[in-house]
């Protein structure tokens, strides 16, 4: 999946929820021998490119457009066209839409267990967000002849998307629904195809307005445009998704705001002799399992570790019950053996991964050097499935290479921070008049020096009023 689609809330769920209730049915693989699964291919610092990543698929990309026409120009209509043909709702089923009061009921019919672990989780997510909101605040700063400022507010609404597929994925509703709520958005709409009543739950928990029963290109038309009452148009998207919800938000930047372009799943892990490989291959599978494009990558200095973590790996994998994925996923992951730490440091910033482990001796220096990834885990305890499931930090992270100039989901996703200014002195504002003047005059715009004329004066009077003062 697109960013951090996670599977251990999942087990949890398993373990407090009748079978029943989960809404993707298990498919286990066949335990296979150790020695036929696929191990991490190796190679040399020199053999390796910058990710080259294209976010949207061309063929994805002609079937969201002819989805998200026909939802623009048919609303409700062309809503219901594709979520019948693609699944999301029975032939002839006309409701798409979970209120409030539908979101708490689905919430209240869980077991108690259940309800607390999204309550925890949530709460973590929301002190962690809160943290965010207050390290952005209003400002006023005095300028010549007046004051400027900038103001901090939220878009109105808000579409948070949350896949459906494989296994239900509460965390990420909570990771997204909350992350709004907190930043002040308003009207705050879920959406995800055939919910489980664990993703419905967590709506709930996390404060959503309403559920949209429906997922895909579909989804993201109407949360983009509005359909009929209960979906308004939304200010922003965010989420995780498959290639034609990428796809479609492509589309629909511009009309609307959107979180990130994102490719399949990342971790990679730097590591030294010290490491326990067992645990490093565990990371490595917890990613490989998302989908089949997933990318584990080990990088170290060490011969040793590569070989203990492959071996580690292939133990581990015959035995993971979602090995059909992993396994191809696998396939495409690479181990990379540097001279040093100082060049594994490169390598990372190089590749600038979704998330980035250090399970080095000394992790908190490797960190600090570190400069280019989405989420960053520091030390064998702090494993990556901690930050999928709410340590605090989102877990929708930038992936291919693009956390070289982005962030993942925050807070400040849904903030907009706007600029004022305000002159009340003319006559101390008057060197900045000049020089706009003489500046706008050096780029050939006279409209722009005459506008700037205009709050010239002559003994503290402007000239338009001096002007009538003389008729």
């Amino acid at each position: 999946l697109t960013l951090t689609l996670t599977l251990t809330l999942t087990l949890a769920l398993a373990a407090v929820t009748p079978a029943a209730s989960l809404a993707a049915p298990r498919r286990a693989a066949a335990t296979m021998a150790a020695a036929e699964m696929p191990r991490l291919r190796q190679c040399g610092p020199n053999e390796l490119d910058a990710t080259c990543f294209e976010p949207v698929e061309a063929r994805a990309r002609e079937q969201a457009l002819e989805i998200i026409t026909d939802v623009k120009a048919d609303g409700e209509a062309g809503l219901l066209k594709h979520a019948w043909r693609l699944g999301d709702l029975a032939e002839g089923e006309s409701k798409y839409i979970m209120s409030k009061e539908e979101l708490k009921a689905t919430y209240d019919s869980l077991d108690k267990d259940l309800q607390d672990l999204l309550l925890r989780t949530s709460a973590r997510v929301r002190a962690f967000a809160e943290a965010q909101r207050a390290s952005v605040q209003p400002c006023t700063v005095p300028i010549a002849g007046g004051e400027a400022g900038q103001t901090v507010e939220p878009v109105v609404s808000a579409g948070c998307y949350a896949p459906g597929g494989r296994y239900p994925l509460p965390s990420s509703v909570i990771m997204t629904a909350v992350t709004a709520r907190t930043a002040g958005v308003k009207n705050v709409v879920v959406a995800s195809p055939r919910p489980s009543p664990v993703t419905v739950a967590a709506a709930h928990v996390a404060g959503a307005d309403a559920l949209l029963c429906v997922g895909g290109a579909q989804a993201i038309a109407a949360l983009a445009y509005g359909v009929g009452d209960g979906v308004p148009a939304c200010d922003i998207i965010v989420g995780p998704g498959n290639k034609w919800v990428t796809a479609a938000k492509s589309i629909v930047s511009g009309v609307c705001g959107i979180d990130m372009l994102a490719g399949p799943s990342e971790v990679l892990v730097i590591a030294d002799a010290t490491a326990d490989a067992g645990t490093i291959a565990a990371d490595l599978l917890a990613q490989a399992e998302h989908d089949v494009e997933a990318r584990p990558i080990l990088v170290t200095h060490e011969q040793g570790v590569i070989d203990a973590v492959n071996d580690a790996l292939q133990a581990q994998l015959a035995v993971l019950p979602t090995n059909a994925v992993a396994i191809p996923a696998v396939k495409k992951g690479f181990a990379v053996l540097t001279a040093d730490v100082e060049e594994s440091i490169r390598i990372s910033d190089k590749l600038a991964p979704e998330h980035l482990e250090i399970q080095v001796a000394d992790y908190q220096a490797v960190a600090d050097k570190c400069n280019s990834y989405g989420g960053l885990f520091i030390g064998r305890s702090a494993a990556e499935v901690l930050g999928d499931y709410g340590a605090g930090p989102n877990h929708v992270l930038p992936t291919g290479g693009t956390g070289k100039y982005t962030g993942g989901l925050s807070v400040h996703t849904f903030l907009r921070l706007r600029t004022w200014m305000r002159i009340d002195d003319a006559a101390a504002a008057q060197q900045q008049v000049r020089d706009s003047v003489a500046l706008a005059r050096l780029e050939g715009l006279e409209g722009h020096a005459r506008a700037a004329e205009a709050r010239l004066t002559e003994n503290g009077a402007p000239p338009a009023k001096k002007a009538r003062t003389e008729a």
